[in-house]
């Protein structure tokens, strides 16, 4: 990443087109214990109660290699809630990214530190800067769709984001070697 992205704090520590495309071998690798996992576009399309194809397996697989996993939404409890709890997830909502308050009752429910830690999201100017400001990786995602029109505001950063984005994610890596 360049100077730009320093200066922004856009900068991400690892890259991934989806998800499901991290794996518990590349978090054992990098010392990551425990993940900080967004919602909408992340796990499950934008206001979408169904988790995503391979979602629920993947967290299932990352349960057997004792990775630690939590939800942090700005969303609403009425939002999160039907969504994590059939899937056995703890959750903060009305987390306030990028501020660190959601950040810090993760860390403190899972019983980690921030270097044990990583949060999975798909926006640069709320999931990219809360883990920055609160000292943690963070493993950016493609979004796993555009928001729809009335999410205008979230449309409008997401324009804002794209001269920041990554180009080159951690599954083209492993395919060149």
């Amino acid at each position: 990443m360049g100077i730009r992205h320093k200066i922004t704090l856009t900068d991400v520590d690892y890259a991934f087109r989806q998800t499901v495309d991290i794996t518990p071998q590349f978090l054992k690798k990098h010392g990551i214990k425990g993940l900080i996992l967004d919602v909408d576009n992340t796990l499950a399309k934008h206001d979408d109660q169904t988790p995503a194809a391979g979602i629920t397996e993947w967290l299932d697989d990352m349960r057997k290699n004792d990775i630690k996993l939590i939800i942090v939404s700005n969303n609403h409890p009425e939002r999160v809630r039907p969504f994590a709890e059939p899937l056995g997830l703890d959750f903060v909502s009305e987390s306030g990214k990028p501020l660190r308050k959601g950040y810090t009752e993760a860390l403190k429910r899972m019983n980690l530190t921030a270097e044990e830690t990583a949060a999975v999201g798909d926006q640069l100017f709320t999931d990219v800067w809360g883990a920055k400001f609160s000292g943690i990786k963070i493993l950016y995602v493609r979004p796993m769709e555009m928001e729809g029109r009335k999410e205008r505001f979230i449309r409008f950063k997401r324009l804002m984001e794209k001269p920041f984005l990554p180009h080159s994610f951690m599954e083209d890596k492993r395919r060149k070697t």
